[in-house]
């Protein structure tokens, strides 16, 4: 089971109350929630290793390079070190914690410098030679769905009360693409929450129809470019105004597959008793209380 850890901490910070706090009254919202959330999804999947995979670099240099608006509208100021996202400052004091309750209980924190977590999570996935699944609220992760290799999304997009289960079955069902499609099609459609403006006029309808007709973004753009072909003409000015875009979008929507993620052991296993500790303190001093307990509870079984 792959974390897309941020989007799932987000979801947490707005879904439960701000008055969930810390004995000295501090917020803690977002770590309790994502605490529930990992007791939810372990006792319910049941999976043998687990991984919270990490923003090392929330907006990558080099995707901004090739698309100057990618997720330029979550900016709050720019440094030295690259864009600063603007992060409630309630979630962004309980960040640090998080990853220190996640680390205590044998959940392994796993980033890559320079890449998202949906990076980490591409190469995870591909890599396993075991069944995947990778929990976000992520559209774009639907593209690493793949039943040949048992990789499937658990989507919060609905709350936790109502996850999702996407199979190949399920993206083409939800969008008429194939997961091996929805690079292509996302390219098209486009996404105003990354910031990426797609192709002006060209929708999920006419992205998915030209999909079927052409199989590929390559196939569309070079049906666009070949007068012999037959494409209304609406539709071929669009994509032929779109073209410098077309031309960097996919590299922008793909996620990683081959980063070196370093070493880490999944595996879910007993808490030793030095961390049993430290989760002890952190529970007294955060006020942590039911969803640590729950959060260890699930753990401990599934380490059997």
């Amino acid at each position: 089971m792959l974390l897309d850890t941020a989007s799932l901490y987000f979801r947490a910070f707005h879904g439960v109350p701000d008055t969930v706090r810390s004995p000295d009254g501090e917020p803690v919202n977002a770590i309790r929630g994502l605490l529930d959330m990992i007791a939810k999804l372990v006792g319910e999947f049941a999976p043998s290793d687990l991984v919270a995979c990490w923003d090392d670099d929330w907006r990558p240099q080099w995707r901004v390079d090739l698309i100057p608006s990618y997720k330029a509208h979550r900016v709050d100021h720019e440094t030295d070190a690259g864009s600063v996202e603007a992060v409630p400052d309630q979630l962004q004091q309980q960040v640090p914690v998080i990853r220190e309750v996640l680390t205590r209980l044998g959940i392994p924190v796993v980033g890559v410098p320079g890449y998202e977590a949906d990076d980490v999570i591409g190469t995870l996935a591909t890599r396993s030679r075991m069944p995947v699944d990778i929990v976000t609220g992520d559209r774009d992760l639907f593209q690493l769905v793949d039943d040949s290799r048992s990789v499937r999304v658990i989507y919060t997009g609905r709350g936790m009360s109502n996850l999702e289960l996407l199979t190949d079955a399920a993206v083409e069902e939800k969008y008429g693409v194939s997961p091996a499609q929805y690079v292509d099609f996302a390219v098209m459609r486009g996404d105003p929450s990354d910031g990426l403006p797609g192709v002006a006029g060209v929708g999920e309808k006419t992205a998915v129809g030209l999909l079927r007709d052409f199989g590929s973004l390559d196939g569309i753009v070079a049906a666009a470019a070949d007068p012999e072909v037959a494409m209304g003409a609406a539709v071929r000015s669009k994509l032929t105004a779109a073209s410098d875009y077309l031309g960097v979008a996919t590299r922008v929507v793909e996620v990683a597959r081959d980063l070196d993620v370093g070493d880490y052991d999944g595996r879910i296993t007993a808490i030793p008793d030095d961390d049993a500790a430290a989760l002890d303190e952190l529970a007294e001093t955060w006020g942590l209380g039911s969803s640590l307990t729950r959060a260890r509870k699930a753990l401990a079984a599934a380490a059997g």
